[in-house]
C-alpha cells in the first residue's frame, strides 16, 4: 500500500494514489497540485549515508579522505531540513556547486537495538524517495562535519508516497534516476550500495537505538550535477515513487 500525508482545506489528511491524482481518506479525489504534500510519515531521527555507492566514491575521489573500505560515513540531519513533494528548495546566492542526490529512504518500523544482519529487515516498515541536496562550496575536510553542506532548511525532500515493506520484494534491485528539466542526469540501481540495508541496520543499531519513524537515507550513485534557480528536479525510484522539487532563489525567502 502507498500512503501520503497532505494538507488540504485547513486539515491534514492521509491520501492514496488515484488515477486522477490522489484520494483522501474521506473519499475526495484531488489533483496533485491542489494539496500541500508533507513528508509521508512522522519522521524521527534522520540518518544519512555519504558515499554508499562505489561509482559515487569514484566520482568524488579527488576530494576524499575515505574509501569504500572504511566504515559507513554517517551523519544526522535536523527536522527543519525536511520538505515534501512539490516543495521548493533555496539555492543560496553566490554558491558555485549545489547538487541533488536521489536516494532510497528506509523507514524503521520497530525498535532496533543490536540487531543482527539476519534480523535487520524485520525492523523495516517501508520506503520512500529522498532528494538529499548538498551545497559543496561548504565541504571542507574530514575534521569539520558537513553541517552547512547537508543540513540546510528545506534541503531534504521526502515523498510523495510511503510504500509498505511488504510491497517491495527486493529493495536491493530498484532502478533510480534523476531528471533535471526533463533530462536524465543520474541513473543507478540500489543493488550497487556498498553497505546494503541489513548491514546499515546492524551497524547503526550496534551503537544507537533505532526507533519507529527513524529514516535511513542510503546514499546516491554517481551523476550529480549543479542545479540552478528555476530548475525542476525529479528524483524517481521504480516501485517507490516520483518526487518533484523546484530550485528557487533567495528572493522568495526575503533574503
Amino acid at each position: 500500500m502507498k500512503t501520503a500525508r497532505v494538507a488540504y482545506a485547513g486539515a491534514l489528511h492521509e491520501a492514496h494514489p488515484h488515477e486522477r491524482g490522489l484520494q483522501l481518506a474521506d473519499g475526495r479525489v484531488l489533483a496533485e497540485h491542489e494539496v500541500v504534500w508533507l513528508p509521508p510519515f512522522e519522521v524521527g531521527t534522520i540518518i544519512a549515508l555519504g558515499l554508499n555507492y562505489a561509482d559515487h566514491v569514484k566520482e568524488l575521489a579527488k576530494e576524499l579522505t575515505v574509501t569504500s573500505k572504511d566504515e559507513p560515513l554517517v551523519f544526522l540531519k535536523g527536522p527543519g531540513s525536511l520538505i515534501g513533494h512539490r516543495g521548493v528548495t533555496r539555492r543560496p546566492r553566490g554558491v558555485a556547486f549545489m547538487h541533488y542526490e536521489c536516494e532510497l529512504a528506509v523507514v524503521i518500523g520497530k525498535t532496533a537495538r543490536q540487531v543482527s544482519r539476519g534480523e535487520a529487515m524485520r525492523h523495516v516498515a517501508g520506503y520512500t524517495v529522498c532528494n538529499d541536496y548538498a551545497v559543496r562550496d561548504f565541504l571542507e575536510n574530514w575534521y569539520r562535519p558537513n553541517l552547512r553542506v547537508k543540513n540546510r532548511d528545506g534541503g531534504t525532500v521526502l515523498g510523495p508516497w510511503f510504500v509498505d515493506a511488504a510491497d517491495v520484494p527486493d529493495p536491493h534491485a530498484l532502478a533510480l534516476r534523476t531528471r533535471v528539466n526533463g533530462v536524465v542526469t543520474q541513473q543507478g540501481n540500489t543493488c550497487d550500495m556498498i553497505d546494503d540495508i541489513p548491514a546499515l541496520i546492524e551497524y547503526l543499531s550496534g551503537f544507537m537505538t533505532l526507533q519507529p519513524g527513524d529514516v535511513i537515507l542510503t546514499g546516491t550513485p554517481d551523476g550529480v550535477v549543479n542545479v540552478n534557480e528555476g530548475d525542476e528536479v525529479v528524483t524517481e525510484i521504480d516501485g517507490i515513487g516520483r518526487l518533484v522539487n523546484t530550485i528557487v532563489g533567495d528572493e522568495i525567502f526575503g533574503r
